[in-house]
């Protein structure tokens, strides 16, 4: 989490089965971090909503009744909001995966794998983690796997050349570490870290960690299979 981000976060809950959403702000609520800003089931509505907010976060059902979730992020985006966005669905197939991760989702949660410590994903979210199912890490594992070039060619025209220590910063982006915990794993420190993303960020042409860590992998640039 960055020095700025002031306390509790704003939330803005998205999910249509009232049980469900009414579960989820209960236990976002009981966590002084975080506060449920507003709760409700339509996409519509959440739109409407963010015509006069800007929440920290959005968690969002994919499968709503007049809409897919991935609107809404799409959405989030174009008004220019630096809202961290996750999703929290029963959609774990790889087509809901990828479309909700390209248009720009950094964390996807099954609805059967959820904990009653929702806030703990939350706060990683923003602390510059990815909370990811694990059914959702394998399907982005094998998705890679079937995209990335057997025999990439790093100096072909076009292809960005990233240092040894952008590689080794975007690797542990790629595998869902925060900038803090990346600090302890490369032993240098949290500016540091920033200072690498951003230069990777700009280099990538790319705006958000999991369009940086896609554009890697499409390139070659990194590679997640190897500890």
């Amino acid at each position: 989490m960055t020095d700025n981000t002031h306390l509790p976060l704003q939330i803005l809950l998205v999910e249509d089965e009232a049980n469900t959403r009414n579960m989820l702000k209960k236990a976002i609520n009981a966590d002084e971090q975080c506060h449920v800003a507003e709760a409700c089931g339509t996409l519509r509505k959440a739109i409407n909503w963010l015509e006069n907010h800007q929440p920290d976060v959005l968690l969002v059902d994919l499968g709503l009744p007049d809409g897919d979730g991935t609107e809404l992020i799409r959405d989030i985006y174009r008004r220019g909001y630096s809202t961290e966005v996750m999703v929290i669905t029963v959609f774990g197939d790889e087509r809901h995966v990828i479309r909700a991760i390209e248009e720009g989702a950094t964390g996807y949660i099954l609805k059967d794998a959820m904990t009653d410590d929702i806030c703990t994903s939350i706060m990683q979210l923003v602390d510059g983690g990815s909370p990811i199912s694990a059914p959702i890490a394998r399907h982005l594992l094998r998705r890679f796997r079937d995209t990335v070039p057997d025999s990439p060619d790093n100096g072909a025209t076009g292809i960005p050349s990233l240092t040894r220590r952008e590689q080794e910063v975007l690797s542990q982006l790629a595998r869902g570490f925060s900038f803090p915990e990346i600090s302890d794993i490369l032993s240098i420190s949290p500016h540091t870290v920033a200072s690498h993303v951003k230069h990777i960020y700009r280099k990538l042409a790319v705006g958000s960690r999991s369009e940086a860590v896609y554009e890697a992998l499409q390139l070659g640039l990194i590679d997640i299979t190897k500890h």
